[in-house]
């Protein structure tokens, strides 16, 4: 039933990167430009799943690491997963494009979306742990 309901929020998560992909496009990156744009829109991106995590683990009372992992792991392979098969099947983009979002050293920023959606739910759980805590 976990995955169940990872699936859920994973699928707010792509809807929410879509809207956010097309703000960026038709809004951020006009008035910024192009690398600007995707640096806010990434840290945007990050900000929402975040936040949408933290309701999610709050709301399913999960705490305890090994699910938490459990969690960002299925949504980081999901993401994978989609970013290529969506990215070139659907969009049309080339591997090349696809796989240079990857490389943080050019200042792509994708990375960082991949490693919060690995790490929110369980940092997000250990923020959930210490508030009950107190």
């Amino acid at each position: 039933m976990l995955f169940i309901k990872s699936s859920g929020v994973w699928i707010i998560f792509v809807i929410l990167a879509i809207i956010n992909g097309i703000i960026r496009n038709q809004y951020i990156a006009p008035r910024f430009g192009d690398y600007a744009g995707h640096v806010i829109s990434s840290v945007i991106l990050i900000a929402l799943i975040f936040v949408v995590t933290f309701f999610f683990i709050r709301h399913i009372r999960v705490t305890a690491f090994k699910e938490l992992l459990y969690i960002g792991t299925f949504w980081l392979i999901l993401t994978i997963i989609f970013e290529f098969v969506f990215g070139h099947y659907v969009v049309g983009h080339p591997w090349e494009r696809l796989f240079a979002d990857y490389n943080i050293l050019t200042g792509r920023l994708w990375s960082l979306v991949l490693l919060n959606n690995l790490l929110a739910p369980i940092i997000c759980g250990k923020i959930i742990r210490s508030r009950q805590r107190t």
